[in-house]
């Protein structure tokens, strides 16, 4: 029965057919004919809301190692923008928002003081994106928490909210009021969550399907993206912008000291808020442990890397002849390739 069965598995009276769900390492964007002579014809900008205008479509992600104070205003800087994360008190997070300059970026939880750390982040610290920031947040929790930072704020607020993987998920999210939202679930560097749990779906993929959507939230890729490469694809895939942490961590801008090694090579730390480091940190204990951490070599100044991510996003629409990222999504061609092309895709040289 098993070999008969093939794509299908028997559940009860069901018949479950598999989908293949598709990785950034699996697929790559066809080169077509282009007119651009110069990367600064070029506009990789898009909108996060009617008033708020990303030159580079990069958010930090609101991670203890990663987006505070210094990071949120070199983001800001570089035409990004930084969420700030939530893993303090309300007293803490304020006096890191009051450091920022430009757009101000805070992330809050979906349950206990979300609603009184959201009224002190607007009303004192002229935060104007709130991002509802869970781990699987096509849940009541989440519903519950829209719906009352809507009721309350209106449209005065942009209201981010996830993660999510799936096209329900991304509707309903967008129902209960979030005007952006994060996809991607169990992708980043240092998640363990679809080992833990066994659920998730490659980001590429979740992105194609909620790019389905006709809602008019904006769609974030979260999780999974290594490089620049993997930024155009997923903008390419539907993503209007792209959230990253392990690409940014490490910098001088990240917040943590710098250590050296026995070598004398200096290093930082990088980990996942479900770690069971940082869930000890942040609220003394740990529970379903979903993340690892990690310590990444130091990068220096984070303005650089996003150089180079700009250059990067630049030089891949012009390989398809678009100018923008409406463009992209409109006139892009794929193909899946084997093990043996991503072999190919990497740079493969061998010492003699």
């Amino acid at each position: 029965m098993c070999s008969s069965l093939k794509n299908q598995t028997l559940q009860g009276d069901k018949v479950m057919r598999f989908t293949k769900g598709l990785a950034f390492d699996d697929v790559l964007l066809v080169p077509q004919y282009s007119d651009i002579k110069s990367r600064k014809e070029v506009d990789i900008g898009n909108h996060l809301d009617s008033e708020i205008d990303l030159s580079l479509p990069i958010l930090s992600a609101p991670m203890d190692k990663v987006t505070e104070g210094a990071m949120a205003n070199a983001m800001a800087e570089m035409g990004g923008l930084g969420i700030i994360h939530r893993y303090n008190t309300i007293e803490e997070q304020l006096e890191i928002v009051k450091k920022v300059t430009g757009v101000r970026a805070c992330a809050i939880p979906a349950t206990g003081d979300f609603l009184e750390r959201a009224v002190e982040l607007v009303d004192n610290g002229d935060v104007r994106v709130l991002c509802v920031d869970i781990a699987h947040a096509h849940h009541i929790h989440m519903k519950n928490a829209l719906t009352m930072l809507k009721n309350h704020f209106g449209d005065n607020v942009h209201l981010m909210a996830g993660n999510i993987a799936t096209l329900q998920a991304f509707n309903d999210l967008a129902d209960w009021g979030a005007d952006s939202i994060k996809v991607g679930i169990g992708g980043g560097s240092i998640c363990s969550t679809r080992i833990l749990t066994g659920h998730g779906m490659p980001t590429l993929q979740s992105v194609y399907e909620c790019s389905k959507s006709d809602r008019s939230a904006v769609l974030i890729a979260d999780g999974g993206i290594k490089t620049s490469g993997d930024m155009v694809k997923a903008l390419a895939f539907g993503a209007d912008l792209v959230m990253v942490g392990s690409l940014l961590s490490g910098s001088v801008q990240s917040p943590g000291d710098i250590h050296y090694n026995a070598s004398g090579e200096p290093y930082k730390q990088y980990r996942g808020m479900a770690s069971k480091e940082a869930q000890q940190d942040w609220r003394g204990k740990s529970a379903s442990i979903e993340g690892v951490a990690h310590y990444v070599p130091f990068k220096g100044c984070v303005k650089n890397i996003l150089r180079d991510l700009d250059n990067g996003i630049r030089s891949g629409l012009s390989y398809s002849g678009a100018r923008s990222i409406n463009e992209l999504q409109a006139t892009m061609k794929v193909i899946e390739q084997t093990s043996a092309g991503q072999f190919e895709s990497s740079t493969h040289i061998k010492s003699k």
